[in-house]
């Protein structure tokens, strides 16, 4: 049976001082994300700011592990590509 792994990515951009500003990270990062790690990845929840935003990243595998290990290396990147701008991650597996 295949196993559906989430992570949830809640990004705090200090840099963005305009929507276009915010566009720009939210576009690399998913661009960057889909290319490496062949998962899905979508903005998941409108927010009040241009300095937040929540993206979600999905993976499907045959074992929990398996899939565990590829969402610790997504957020592994993420937090590198983004440094203080990930405010909060979280992995759901389903």
């Amino acid at each position: 049976m295949a196993v559906v792994g989430l992570l949830t990515l809640e990004l705090r951009i200090q840099e963005a001082r305009s929507l276009k500003d915010r566009r720009q990270v939210l576009r690399s990062l998913k661009q960057r994300l889909r290319n490496r790690f062949n998962v899905a990845v979508a903005e998941v929840d409108s927010q009040p700011s241009w300095t937040l935003a929540t993206v979600g990243v999905a993976a499907v595998g045959e074992s929990a592990v398996v899939v565990g290990q590829i969402l610790d290396r997504v957020e592994a990147e993420a937090a590198e590509f983004l440094g203080a701008d990930l405010a909060d991650s979280s992995v759901e597996l389903f």
